[in-house]
């Protein structure tokens, strides 16, 4: 479900600050996608600045399919706490520049969301970012289907982390 793909298209591209060979702070080194951000994987940066990236998934589940990260490395969405909600916004305000950037105009039609853990395949936080989601074949619509054990849209993550203070 996530990874790193090779060319299939070729999006725009945004500014892209390289990143060292040498390590910085919230960096994993077992963690794929730190190796990406580290660019250790040539993996091809759409979009990486000090807070966020962003690359092409491995198995895109639609014609647009891009995953938004965390440029340190941040557990999953089962870790976060109400601080993280801006983080979340701006990783979905990442997702919408990108789409934008390769003529995807129609925002009504995209997807932005996280599998729920046990079911994400990497434990660094990544969103989902899939366009034009009436394109979805039926598998990706499974993979990343409203309503289920195992998706949440970012909405809806926003909408529990903001709601996490409100019970303690």
């Amino acid at each position: 479900m996530a990874g790193v793909e090779a060319n299939v298209t070729q999006p725009a591209q945004v500014e892209i600050s390289k990143k060292g060979s040498v390590p910085t702070e919230g960096y994993e080194e077992k963690c794929i996608f730190c190796r990406i951000v580290n660019n250790e994987l040539g993996t091809e940066l759409l979009h990486c600045d000090e807070e966020l990236s962003c690359f092409r998934d491995i198995k895109p589940g639609a014609p647009h399919h891009y995953l938004v990260i965390p440029s340190k490395h941040v557990g999953n969405c089962k870790s976060l706490s109400k601080e993280h909600v801006p983080l979340v916004k701006r990783m979905v305000e990442t997702g919408k520049e990108i789409l934008q950037k390769n003529n995807v105009t129609d925002l009504s039609d995209v997807r932005f969301g996280f599998h729920w853990p046990p079911f994400c395949s990497v434990t660094h936080l990544h969103l989902h970012v899939l366009a034009p989601a009436s394109q979805m074949s039926f598998m990706s619509r499974l993979f990343y289907r409203l309503n289920s054990y195992w998706f949440i849209t970012a909405d809806q993550l926003i909408e529990l982390l903001n709601s996490k203070g409100e019970t303690d």
